[in-house]
């Protein structure tokens, strides 16, 4: 009897850690909630309502995508790695995404901060049929967006470029969508660039 009530207790407990992990994985073994404090501390991340950073990095084929060339449309500015278990997890939640929401302006960006290489990179991508924009991420990057001590990080941008509402870890799938809405319901400026 003793050792049913410890393997279920054991159960349980396995369970809750699993549910739970994305909320606590970050690179480098912190805790989640600890990230969490910093980011939203870090006093060069980006805050709701400010202008998001601008920046130009190139995508796995080699093309430079700058992120204000995007204005006009919804943006989701989505760090991850390769690495990242809770991002294997949101992946595919944002092609879905991505499919449903592209007509209306939306346009996911994944930034990769790994250093496995491009190729380790793209076989990712492919394996995990994503259908948005990746990004080989820098050092650089990271610092202009409050130094990504947690991953996934994701940015929800306006059409004006402004930050909507971020996201540290894994969170729902119908949190993420609720944040795309937000994002699409902004207004801005389009540009050609913006309209391709």
């Amino acid at each position: 009897m003793k050792r049913s009530v410890l393997f279920i207790v054991l159960i349980v407990v396995a369970i809750t850690l699993l549910l739970f992990s994305g909320k606590y994985f970050s690179k480098g073994g912190k805790a989640a909630n600890v990230a969490s404090a910093a980011f939203q501390g870090a006093s060069d991340a980006p805050a709701k309502g400010a202008l998001a950073p601008d920046f130009t990095l190139k995508t796995l084929d080699g093309k430079d995508v700058q992120l204000s060339s995007l204005r006009g449309k919804a943006v989701l500015l989505n760090f991850w790695a390769t690495w990242c278990e809770p991002c294997k997890i949101e992946m595919p939640w944002l092609v879905d995404l991505q499919k449903k929401y592209r007509m209306q302006g939306l346009e996911i960006v994944g930034v990769a901060m790994d250093d496995s290489g491009e190729k380790t990179i793209a076989d990712f991508a492919h394996k995990m049929q994503v259908n948005y924009t990746v990004l080989v991420g820098s050092e650089k990057v990271a610092q202009m967006y409050g130094g990504l001590d947690g991953l996934p990080t994701s940015f929800f941008l306006g059409r004006d470029g402004k930050v909507v509402d971020t996201a540290l870890g894994l969170v729902s799938e119908s949190t993420i969508e609720d944040a795309i809405k937000k994002s699409l319901a902004t207004s801005g400026a389009t540009n050609t660039a913006a309209a391709r």
